[in-house]
């Protein structure tokens, strides 16, 4: 019996198109997956996690966080690097024109939400790779611009910065840029400190994902739902202003705006952008690579890679984390001006291959993280780790590969 061969040519034109966009998609993804890591930083994969006590430790750590009595080190090492490179001071600045950027991809996804309006649903697969190869990128680059104002890096004015914040937030669909200001700063002074960082899962939460990777496949394409579940057990923390009524507000009448202009078709393109940029999507592996560890003597790391193009920088988290008061923009530079600072640290350098490991590799669950436990009264504070540029445990400079 002879078998149907599918050809490109039984398709319609429009639909052509979308499967070679998609296809152009999985290719990329696989070239992350397999390609990268053999040009770069692949041959290191024999050197991670090699003694015992270490492989004990990941273990344990599907029960519970890891747990660390040491200061975090980012105050100190920002010291350090202050103390040897004052020129660094000069990053410190703010970029206007972000502010410009927001606007631009406010106008770049409304349109496309219009465009897709008047294609109506017969399109939703097109609309699903677009939102996957355009949508996800551009709603990305929009949150880091919401993080930048949350840092006040956009203009002088606090007032303005919150008013960018909350143009950026408008694609999303729902109101998080002011939430998302209150609960950030507060993951900059309390890291990993469980009962202030909103960034740290909810023990259950953590519990009921476990390492099963449907489980974690799931929890990544809900992350906005489950973020949502974390801020209640956050203390004196207070997320209900004015600002946040403003936001809203604004949400709202973009919303019903786009549902009049554009249509539900167009509102479903907004919708599946937002879901792509932070679940499973190559940019999605952010929330992963910033803080998720298998390694208890390093909690933060950076993404040096090309979608750093696209994400505005966001990937370079240490840097960050050490010098909040540099736009994204100048993080590159820091890292230029201060290499001894970074190039000891374990970093990431393709966010797909981190996608694919964290779902399907055992070792990561939502308990690869460090919590910051407290001192008892009587106990002496210990000296903020990393005061020197390099130190001798778990800081070889290499590409993290499981």
């Amino acid at each position: 019996m002879a078998l149907p061969f599918v050809t490109l040519s039984d398709f319609p034109p429009t639909q052509r198109f979308g499967l070679v966009v998609l296809a152009g998609c999985i290719i990329d993804i696989l070239a992350n997956l397999f390609v990268l890591p053999l040009l770069g930083g692949a041959r290191l994969k024999k050197r991670a996690f090699e003694h015992s006590a270490m492989m004990h430790n990941l273990r344990s750590m599907q029960a519970a966080f890891y747990q660390s009595e040491s200061d975090q080190p980012h105050p100190g090492r920002a010291r350090a690097i202050i103390k040897a490179h004052p020129e660094v001071r000069q990053l410190m600045v703010r970029n206007p024109w972000t502010a410009l950027i927001a606007l631009s991809v406010v106008v770049l996804q409304t349109s496309l939400a219009y465009w897709f309006g008047k294609l109506g649903f017969g399109y939703w697969w097109l609309s699903l790779v677009i939102a996957y190869c355009v949508g996800a990128f551009a709603n990305h680059a929009n949150y880091v611009i919401i993080h930048d104002a949350t840092h006040n890096l956009i203009f002088r004015n606090k007032s303005w910065n919150k008013l960018v914040g909350i143009l950026a937030d408008l694609p999303n669909l729902n109101p998080g840029a002011m939430g998302f200001r209150v609960y950030h700063l507060r993951h900059h002074s309390h890291q990993g400190d469980y009962e202030h960082d909103a960034d740290l899962a909810n023990h259950w939460e953590a519990r009921l994902v476990g390492n099963k990777w449907y489980r974690k496949a799931i929890w990544l394409m809900l992350f906005p739902f489950f973020q949502l579940t974390r801020p209640p057990r956050l203390k004196a923390i207070t997320m209900w202003d004015r600002w946040f009524f403003v936001n809203f507000a604004c949400a709202v009448a973009y919303d019903v705006g786009v549902v009049y202009f554009c249509g539900w078709p167009g509102f479903l393109y907004l919708t599946f952008s937002f879901f792509f940029s932070i679940g499973l999507h190559p940019v999605g592996a952010r929330w992963i690579q910033e803080h998720y560890t298998n390694d208890p003597e390093q909690e933060t790391y950076s993404y040096y890679g090309p979608i750093n193009r696209l994400a505005l920088n966001m990937g370079y988290h240490n840097e960050h984390h050490d010098l909040p008061s540099i736009p994204w923009n100048n993080l590159p530079n820091l890292r230029a001006m201060a290499p001894e600072f970074y190039n000891n640290l374990k970093y990431h350098s393709s966010w797909s291959r981190l996608l694919f490991e964290f779902i399907f590799d055992k070792k990561y669950s939502l308990f690869s993280r460090i919590e910051r436990t407290k001192r008892r009264n009587d106990e002496a504070p210990s000296s903020p780790p990393m005061l020197r540029p390099a130190t001798p445990v778990a800081l070889s400079a290499e590409t993290i590969t499981f």
